[in-house]
């Protein structure tokens, strides 16, 4: 028999090995938790480390051999680099690399873009893309510019490319590259001059012309008949104010695979006399309006030498300051929109396809080898073909099977001097130094607005814009093979749109009609809606004692003059309708609005997409998507059948889709049918910041989630303002502000030391700067900050031979 103590013993023992166990398991688990968790603390701790080893270095020293005398960096608390060196090569030099510093990975993608090189980092999904550009030949212009510039710039060049391959040689060896680079797997190649010229060049093809409104021209006149055809070619309104008072070829085809800019690409800009402002001293404020993300497009520095002190912005990859204002003048600019493109339909000759036909003889074309490299793929050999005009842009093969196709004469693929002029304009000290700068800044054409310290203020459309006999050639694709059509000329410089001191008191542009009739050259066919001139001249015709503050506030200013035109006139049209009560609900509120596109309010909501629906209910399906691409500048034309059809004139495409009030009935209830999906029943729930808002997007942003956590630091904000007020903020189909003010500046000329300025969404390119996204409130809210020459504190590095 078992005794039962040493049965009571056993049982323990067995119990106390099985706890001895489960106590074990825990420590196991216990301590495999902590090797994970400090596992994880360690790739934590070495990834943010990692990252913010590519932080720009703002303060200590830094050797930068090729330097002749030491530079000094202070950056000050908006995170604007001030750079001071003792002579040009330095400063230049010191700009480079700073500018490396803050936006490598965005100088490196955007020379790949306009090089048309895109496909060796992104891959397969970017061919398309490399091919239009490698086609357009941006890069090629570049390099033909190159030989143009004196040996004065191109020391400034390529101490400039000096300055960026030194950080690149850092950075590389440090393993200090922005992460973005570690992303894409890839590194920096050498910076060159022609990577600068070559940016340059894409802000031509940014703000350029009107070839796609060509193209869609031509199809019109091919697809419907005429009558309803030419309602869709442009024209300005008779009454709307001047800056200057007084065939068978499938094109949708063609051009499906092309890059078209933004349509609403423009600007504001005016200068106000000291005769209308407070102190008696000009004012001067500027907004470009261009794409919206992170990093912004431009970069703003001080640049100061012996002899020179310039505070404004750049674009990141060239050197200078294209915007901005010096311790006597201040300048900024607007798009201009001339006719510097031409399409020329060619016939080629079927026996041979690199010949094409000029005055009953047959031409030889250039045929250009472009061998595109893929990441993961195989090298394409691409051939580009150029005729006396230019390259051929509506096809993407080898060989096309077709007689005709089309090619495009541009301005700005010409060799051309814009770096020449910057440098000069940065340190001219009055308005005849300024102009005389100019001179050599050639595409894209621009409206180049003045003010100085001695009380002048100035404008100038400056740019190379081509002769047209008749603007009406403008407006189509002209016969290639024929003499007769070919640019002969250019509008002189001195004989381009110019004033000086207007007994008004002020001058503003907005990208509106330029000259009136009696000016003798044609400028363009296609110009923006005038709404935002007409408001920003109303303002300042009736204002006196005017300060920096209001020039702030005026380009805040959220009137819409569009709604104040028509909604009055499509309220009228209604009154007798037969309205369901939302409909009357919507009107009733509309009819009681200030016309101002606040955020909080409901009725610009209504009203915008109301126009917007609109638009679709005209065109409707007689024109595919694929050509509304190619419809540029469709806001002026709308407004033109509305126009008419409101003064009882007849319009095929209004009457065609059921008359106006059919078009504005139909429009106002799908509107609002889709409003109250997205927004509910109850229009007091509705506001048009709830759909119109803004994120400034990073480019890696789109790949994964955790990317967009991280690039895009901020959730999209409400804000005021549309396409069509001062305060340009306009939007894509999903209400996302993607197109506006990219940056805003003001400056009294009594105080030229000191310029006001908002950089949206900040200075920095590195994520975790606290200048990478710290002016999203600012442009939300129209919060300046203010750039001195004269610094009293910042971070300073120094910048040793």
């Amino acid at each position: 028999m078992i005794k039962e103590g040493t049965f009571l013993e056993e049982r323990q023992q067995t119990l106390n090995t099985k706890t001895g166990k489960k106590r074990n398991w825990k420590k196991i688990i216990w301590i495999t938790l902590g090797i994970m968790l400090l596992l994880l603390i360690g790739i934590i701790f070495y990834a943010n480390e990692y990252i913010n080893k590519s932080l720009p270095q703002l303060e200590g020293e830094i050797d930068l051999p090729g330097l002749e005398q030491e530079a000094t960096v202070v950056t000050d608390d908006s995170g604007v680099p001030h750079i001071t060196a003792s002579n040009d090569h330095d400063v230049y030099m010191a700009q480079g690399y700073v500018q490396a510093q803050n936006r490598m990975f965005q100088m490196e993608m955007s020379r790949r873009q306009a090089s048309g090189t895109l496909s060796e980092v992104v891959g397969e999904k970017a061919v398309d893309q490399d091919k239009y550009f490698r086609t357009l030949g941006l890069r090629r212009a570049a390099e033909a510019s190159y030989d143009m510039y004196s040996d004065e710039s191109k020391a400034v060049l390529q101490a400039f490319a000096d300055g960026v391959n030194a950080y690149i040689e850092d950075a590389t060896e440090e393993g200090s590259l922005p992460v973005e680079f570690t992303l894409m797997g890839i590194e920096p190649a050498e910076w060159t001059v022609v990577d600068s010229l070559t940016i340059g060049k894409y802000m031509a093809f940014d703000l350029g012309g009107h070839w796609e409104r060509q193209a869609f021209n031509y199809y019109a006149l091919n697809r419907f008949p005429e009558d309803k055809a030419m309602e869709l070619f442009p024209d300005y309104p008779d009454n709307k104010p001047a800056i200057i008072g007084d065939g068978e070829m499938d094109i949708a085809g063609s051009f499906d695979e092309a890059v078209i800019p933004n349509d609403f690409n423009g600007s504001n800009n005016w200068a106000v006399s000291g005769e209308k402002t407070e102190n008696g001293s000009p004012l001067l404020a500027n907004d470009p309006h261009l794409g919206l993300a992170t990093p912004s497009i431009w970069v703003q520095m001080v640049l100061e030498t012996d002899d020179m002190k310039v505070d404004g912005v750049i674009f990141a990859g060239i050197p200078g300051i294209i915007l901005g204002h010096n311790e006597q003048i201040a300048w900024g600019v607007t798009n201009v929109g001339p006719d510097v493109q031409q399409l020329y339909v060619e016939k080629r000759n079927p026996d041979n396809a690199d010949e094409f036909l000029f005055e009953d003889e047959w031409e030889e074309a250039d045929v250009i080898d472009e061998p595109i490299k893929v990441k993961d793929g195989e090298t394409i050999d691409y051939q580009v073909t150029e005729t006396r005009h230019g390259p051929i842009v509506s096809e993407f093969a080898e060989e096309s099977g077709e007689d005709e196709v089309l090619s495009l004469r541009w301005t700005a693929l010409d060799p051309t001097t814009e770096l020449e002029a910057i440098l000069e304009i940065d340190r001219a000290s009055d308005w005849d130094e300024f102009e005389q700068g100019l001179e050599k800044f050639l595409a894209p054409a621009q409206n180049f607005v003045f003010a100085s310290k001695d009380g002048t203020i100035a404008y100038k459309a400056n740019g190379r814009i081509p002769i047209y006999d008749d603007g009406e050639d403008a407006l189509l694709p002209l016969e290639g093979w024929k003499e007769e059509t070919e640019w002969d000329d250019f509008i002189p410089f001195d004989e381009l749109p110019r004033v000086v001191n207007p007994d008004k008191g002020f001058i503003a542009t907005a990208n509106n009609k330029i000259t009136g009739d009696d000016y003798p050259y044609h400028i363009s066919n296609v110009w923006a809606q005038p709404y935002r001139y007409e408001r920003i001249a109303e303002v300042l015709e009736s204002g006196d004692n005017l300060t920096a503050d209001d020039m702030q506030d005026l380009q805040m200013d959220t009137t819409d003059l569009q709604a104040e035109e028509f909604l009055p006139q499509f309220l009228d049209v209604l009154e007798d309708a037969s309205l369901n009560d939302r409909e009357e609900n919507a009107l009733e509120r509309l009819g009681e609005w200030d016309f101002s596109d606040d955020k909080e309010d409901a009725e610009p909501l209504i009203f915008r997409r109301w126009y917007e629906e609109i638009q679709a209910v005209i065109y409707g399906d007689d024109i595919p998507e694929s050509m509304m691409d190619l419809f540029s500048a469709e806001g002026q034309t709308t407004d033109q059948l509305l126009r008419a059809a409101l003064d009882g004139e007849q319009s095929v495409w209004i009457e065609e889709a059921g008359g106006l009030e059919d078009v504005l009935d139909k429009s106002l209830t799908k509107t609002l049918d889709q409003l109250a999906d997205e927004f509910g029943d109850d229009m007091n729930d509705w506001a048009w910041g709830d759909y119109h808002q803004v994120q400034f997007e990073h480019p890696l942003s789109g790949i994964h989630p955790v990317l967009e956590y991280f690039f895009n630091n901020k959730d999209p904000l409400p804000v005021d303002g549309s396409s069509v007020t001062p305060m340009a903020a306009s939007y894509s189909e999903d209400g996302l502000v993607d197109h506006g003010a990219s940056w805003r500046f003001v400056t009294d000329t009594d105080d030229l030391d000191t310029g006001y300025h908002i950089v949206g969404p900040g200075q920095f390119g590195h994520f975790r700067s606290d200048w990478y996204d710290d002016q999203v409130d600012d442009w939300v809210e129209g919060d300046y900050h203010t750039t001195r020459f004269e610094m009293e504190e910042g971070e300073t590095l120094k910048l040793k031979p």
